[in-house]
C-alpha cells in the first residue's frame, strides 16, 4: 500500500512542523522552539480529534498549496487565513477556520494568506507520519533541528501522514477570533535599572512599530530611543520567550519561540505568558504599546488565559 503524504506545489513564506516544543536543553544551547501560537495550535489539534501535543503544520503570511495523494484525511486550520479547498472534480470551495473538513485523495488544500495574523496552523486527524528528536517534533531551522532536516519546506516536497483514511467524520467548530490588542503587558526586566527615568517613561508612554525584521527568533521594534545610562551590555545569559532585549541603538526586541538560548543584551521586561500568543502574532506595520503590570496580576491573568483556552477546546467536544 502506498503511503499518504501531501504534495506540496507551493511551499508558502515559512512552512514547518511545529509541536509544543523541545523542552530542558537549555544547558546544551538548544530552545524550545515550538509553535509560535501555542493556542491556536491546541485548538487546529482539537478539531480534528488529535492529543493537544499532536505535530502540525505551521505557515507565515502565505501558506502552502497541497495535493492530497493516497488518502482521506480530516483537517483544520487555524489563525485568521484565507484558504480554498479545490475538489479534485475542479469545484472550488472557499475555507472557514476553525472547523473540520474531509479532504480526499486528489483533493488540494490552497492556503493563500494570513489576513490580520503572522502564522496560521493546519492540523491532520492522527497526525503526521515524523520522527522525534528530542522529544518534539518542532522544527528549528537556523539550528537545522527537527523535521525535513531542520529546514522549511521547499516545492515538491512530501509531507507523510499517519492515517490514510477517515472513519466517521463528524464536523466540529469552534466560535473563536482573536482579539487584537496592542496593548502588550509586562513585567519588570532582570536590568530594569540600566535604563533611564526618560527612557522607562518612552518604553511605557510611547507606540512602537513592529518592523520587518520579524521571524520566529524574534521581532524588532523601532521607536522612541530606550537609552541604556550604562552605556554597556551585560554579560550574556540566560534568555526566554517574551524577554525584551535593548540593544546599542535603543530599539527594543521582542524574543520569540526560536531565540538563542543566551544573550547580552539588557532586559527591560518580560512580556507576561498570557501575551506571548498575541505577540507572535504581531505582523510588520503594527502599532503597539506596553503596559506594566506586578507578577501576581501576571499569575492572575495567565490563569484566566488558560481558563478561557479549555472553555474553547470543550466547545469542540
Amino acid at each position: 500500500m502506498n503511503k499518504p503524504y501531501f504534495k506540496i506545489l507551493r511551499p508558502g513564506i515559512n512552512t514547518t512542523i511545529q509541536d509544543k516544543g523541545r523542552y530542558n536543553l537549555y544547558h546544551i544551547g538548544v530552545s524550545v522552539s515550538g509553535a509560535i501560537d501555542q493556542r491556536n495550535y491546541k485548538l487546529a489539534n482539537c478539531l480534528v480529534g488529535n492529543n493537544l501535543d499532536e505535530a502540525v503544520i505551521e505557515f507565515a503570511y502565505q501558506g502552502p498549496h497541497l495535493k492530497l495523494k493516497n488518502a482521506n484525511i480530516n483537517f483544520a486550520i487555524t489563525g485568521d487565513i484565507f484558504f480554498k479547498i479545490i475538489r479534485k472534480n475542479s469545484k472550488i470551495e472557499e475555507g472557514e477556520c476553525y472547523r473540520n473538513y474531509l479532504l480526499e485523495e486528489g483533493d488540494q488544500l490552497d492556503i493563500i494568506s494570513t489576513k490580520k495574523s503572522a502564522y496560521g496552523y493546519l492540523s491532520v486527524s492522527g497526525g503526521l507520519e515524523l520522527q522525534k528528536l528530542w522529544k518534539s517534533y518542532s522544527t528549528n531551522t537556523k539550528a537545522k533541528i527537527g523535521p525535513n532536516n531542520g529546514n522549511k519546506y521547499s516545492s515538491d516536497d512530501k509531507i507523510f501522514i499517519t492515517n490514510s483514511d477517515v472513519k466517521n467524520f463528524l464536523e466540529k467548530r469552534i466560535d473563536y477570533k482573536a482579539l487584537i490588542d496592542n496593548t502588550i503587558r509586562v513585567i519588570k526586566g532582570t536590568n530594569f535599572n540600566y535604563f533611564s527615568k526618560q527612557a522607562i517613561k518612552n518604553f511605557f508612554n510611547k507606540e512602537f512599530l513592529v518592523t520587518n525584521l520579524a521571524d520566529r527568533m524574534g521581532i524588532r521594534l523601532k521607536g522612541h530611543k530606550i537609552e541604556n545610562i550604562k552605556n554597556t551590555n551585560i554579560k550574556s545569559e540566560g534568555l526566554v520567550k517574551g524577554v525584551i532585549q535593548v540593544p546599542a541603538d535603543g530599539n527594543p526586541i521582542i524574543m520569540l519561540s526560536d531565540h538563542g538560548t543566551i544573550g547580552g543584551y539588557p532586559k527591560i521586561a518580560n512580556v507576561i505568558s498570557a501575551d506571548l500568543d498575541a505577540v507572535g502574532q504581531l505582523t510588520p506595520g503594527s502599532n503597539i504599546n506596553f503596559k506594566e503590570v506586578s507578577l501576581e496580576e501576571a499569575e492572575n491573568i495567565f490563569k484566566a488565559y488558560s481558563e478561557e483556552t479549555i472553555k474553547y477546546l470543550n466547545e469542540s467536544n
